[in-house]
């Protein structure tokens, strides 16, 4: 039986969750359980499931249609006329390929974005595309996966660690709002 770290390694590391769950790890967790099928990976397309189903002697399935179709590697695009600078798409990237800040406009790093579109949803003024990857007057590879993987665990380390600054700073707040910790008197 295969690891879940061995089926984890071929996917593509787009933490896209067409799939259905939450990133590739949690995807590979339910392979390796038997929970999930072979063939839910869009962006890996073909050459995942074949990988996949010779790792764990498996059958070769067809794409499942319900989480997508393959297509070409994707990159976002932000129509900078447009961009508001709201900073929406800002958390929803795995892999923090957009820079930007409050009230400036944004861009794509275009060779740290995975195409997984989930800047796509959030964005108020629909500025953001997606694009082949080809089709960029600036060549661009797509990310290896170990990048995208390096990536998208630094992006939850930094979630995680402002989180938890946030929780502490809320902390201070109430400690020095009521130093004693007695209930206000009620009215």
């Amino acid at each position: 039986m295969a690891s879940v770290e061995e089926i984890d390694a071929l996917l593509p590391q787009t933490q896209c969750t067409r799939c259905g769950f939450d990133g590739c790890r949690p995807y590979a967790q339910a392979i390796a359980e038997g929970t999930a099928q072979i063939n839910q990976c869009p962006p890996g397309g073909t050459r995942t499931i074949i990988a996949l189903a010779s790792l764990l002697s498996r059958e070769v399935l067809p794409l499942n249609p319900a989480n997508g179709v393959e297509g070409p590697d994707l990159v976002a695009v932000i129509d900078e006329d447009r961009c508001i600078g709201c900073v929406k798409c800002l958390p929803p990237c795995p892999v923090d390929a957009i820079v930007g800040a409050r009230k400036q406009m944004h861009t794509v790093v275009a060779s740290l974005c995975t195409g997984c579109e989930l800047c796509i949803a959030p964005c108020p003024v629909d500025c953001i595309s997606m694009i082949p990857r080809s089709s960029l007057a600036e060549t661009s590879a797509a990310p290896e996966p170990q990048q995208n993987r390096v990536s998208y665990a630094a992006h939850n380390l930094r979630l995680t660690r402002r989180a938890r600054e946030q929780a502490e700073l809320l902390a201070a707040r109430k400690q020095i709002a009521n130093p004693t910790g007695a209930h206000p008197p009620r009215t």
